[in-house]
């Protein structure tokens, strides 16, 4: 996504609650998510995109270069496609979701920073 794709309107935003990405709904629904289709497929899944993205979350970065970022290395996003990430994401995948991430080697940590984990 680019820095040109981030909607004036930012009520409509939503955080992917396993990577942090930042898209619109809309967004989440039709493409996806970029870091993480594979594992949650969202696209085309209205439900899905309900489950495992949240509208609460704190702050933005705008990630350029992952490789060469002290930021994105602290927000353990280094490895994900460049884009606009939270900052702090409220909420928790659901438990079916955090078994099959699982099973699949995928490790799993809340990106809300607002409770301990």
């Amino acid at each position: 996504m680019s820095l040109e794709t981030v909607p004036k309107d930012q009520r409509n935003l939503r955080a992917c609650l396993l990577c942090s990405l930042v898209k619109t709904f809309e967004q989440f629904q039709y493409d996806g998510c970029d870091n993480c289709e594979e594992y949650l497929h969202l696209k085309n899944n209205r439900d899905g995109v309900y489950d495992c993205t949240s509208s609460n979350f704190d702050g933005m970065i705008a990630m350029m270069g992952p490789e060469d970022s002290w930021v994105a290395k602290w927000q353990r996003i280094g490895r994900f496609v460049p884009g606009c990430y939270a900052i702090s994401v409220t909420g928790r995948l659901p438990p079916g979701i955090v078994r099959d991430l699982k099973s699949k080697g995928v490790l799993y940590r809340s990106r809300d920073t607002s409770q301990k984990t």
